[in-house]
């Protein structure tokens, strides 16, 4: 699925030298979005899905309507502070600063399938820190997903090992 047309570059956001991927002209156009959710629902379908990990905040905009599709529960990797029950926490370094990601200690059973989806792999911190909080709970990790990877930053070699990951769109 070619979803490049959706996409649009903002050059020095949020800081200067940062080329940003702009999701809002697909989340703007209900066939493109639908479009997106069928494909992973598809995709995942009949694999035992019970749980999907979408990461604040764009993770969300995927995550649950992939959710509502697969009959599987969402869960939110939130900024901490954010969610009211007991948590644990899972620090990260992003391109360009720190950050921490927290998941409720009764979100995931030890064994469930799980799916982690963003919106974007860039250097992989984000993505490293939700699996890892992942496998504290004991979830089994069936496949990382994202709408693009920048793969020129290399964010790859930080997922887990043997936990496959796929991406609708790969900007080099």
């Amino acid at each position: 699925m070619d979803i490049t047309p959706h996409i649009r570059d903002i050059q020095d956001f949020p800081k200067p030298g940062i080329i940003f991927k702009d999701i809002t002209p697909l989340l703007v156009d209900a066939q493109a979005f639908n479009a997106v959710i069928e494909h992973l629902a598809e995709r995942y379908a009949g694999k035992g899905v019970r749980k999907i990990v979408g990461v604040e905040s764009r993770g969300f905009i995927f995550g649950a309507p992939l959710a509502c599709k697969l009959g599987a529960g969402f869960v939110p990797a939130r900024k901490p502070g954010k969610l009211p029950a007991e948590t644990i926490a899972e620090s990260f370094e992003l391109e360009y600063g720190t950050d921490t990601l927290e998941l409720h200690t009764d979100a995931i059973a030890p064994g469930e399938k799980t799916l982690l989806i963003d919106d974007l792999l860039a250097t992989g911190g984000t993505l490293q820190a939700a699996a890892k909080l992942i496998d504290k709970l004991q979830g089994d990790l069936i496949e990382i997903v994202t709408i693009i990877e920048l793969s020129f930053l290399n964010g790859r070699k930080k997922l887990p090992e043997g936990v496959p990951f796929h991406s609708l769109m790969q900007v080099d």
